[in-house]
């Protein structure tokens, strides 16, 4: 049977949820539960830390699990992604004092107070920067403040929690994550896996798009099509009144609008959106 860890709590662990149910599988009901059993897709579920999924899975205990990209590179597991599911969503920057112009190259010999301090070694690493990293379980904005370091690397929203401490950020994203699934680095992809993957894949494509369904006269089709080509081309079939044909299409979840405004300026009629829960493209 197939042993996937989902984050028990946190920013991740809802969402997470959400994406399985969407893709047919059983989820718990009860927050207190450890494991849940789908005996239907022949999968164990395992509800864990999402700090400590990346390094279950690395160990070959669990054959993959869903964490941040974040922690999957802080816990230096031997874990690897193998999708992105587009949620959960933050990025990483360095700040520093706002009363100083400060460059990367500055980091050198100060103290770089984090949660990740795994992620901010990597990462300093790959720029040929020594710095001391300070770990540190939370409120990092304030280790500047009262001492205990030079600068901070962590999580950044608006950047309103930033100022308030004195902050300011600079540099390039030290890195943009995202929830992803992971499994052990070298490992062969059993089959039950792949198919949990292809239907993570069709959660996240549907997520993208919606379908789209409109009414146009003949003459109009080719600059239709244009507007909505559809992921390979647009499906076109004929109505009762001769000079009209229906269209369908996949069209970005974005574009929804812009597109439907498109069509009408040339002279679609009956747009009809639809959402799609699920698809193989």
């Amino acid at each position: 049977m197939l042993r996937i860890a989902v984050p028990n709590k946190g920013s991740l662990a809802e969402e997470s949820i959400a994406i399985l149910k969407e893709a047919g599988y059983r989820q718990r009901t009860d927050s207190r539960d450890l494991v849940l059993v789908d005996n239907d897709n022949g999968v164990e579920f395992y509800y864990l830390r999402p700090r400590d999924i990346a390094i279950y899975v690395g160990s070959g205990e669990l054959e993959a699990g869903i964490t941040g990209r974040d922690l999957l590179i802080d816990s230096a597991a031997l874990a690897v992604e193998l999708l992105s599911l587009n949620f959960g969503g933050s990025t990483f920057r360095f700040a520093a004092p706002v009363d100083g112009d400060w460059k990367l190259s500055d980091i050198a010999g100060k103290r770089v107070a984090t949660a990740y301090p795994g992620l901010v070694a990597h990462h300093l690493k790959e720029l040929g920067i020594h710095a001391e990293v300070v770990r540190l379980d939370g409120a990092v904005e304030s280790s500047v403040r009262l001492g205990v370091a030079d600068l901070i690397a962590d999580v950044v929203s608006t950047g309103n929690t930033l100022r308030q401490a004195g902050l300011k950020i600079f540099g390039e994203p030290i890195l943009t994550s995202e929830a992803v699934v992971v499994a052990r680095k070298g490992a062969v992809i059993p089959a039950e896996l792949e198919i949990l993957i292809r239907r993570l894949q069709g959660v996240v494509t549907a997520r993208q798009y919606v379908l789209l369904d409109y009414d146009i006269p003949k003459v109009s089709v080719e600059i239709a099509c244009a507007i909505t080509p559809g992921l390979e081309s647009p499906t076109i079939s004929p109505l009762q009144k001769d000079d009209w044909v229906a269209v369908r299409a996949m069209v970005p979840r974005k574009d929804t609008n812009r597109v439907m405004d498109e069509l009408w300026a040339v002279g679609a009629r009956g747009i009809l959106v639809t959402d799609i829960h699920a698809c193989r493209l």
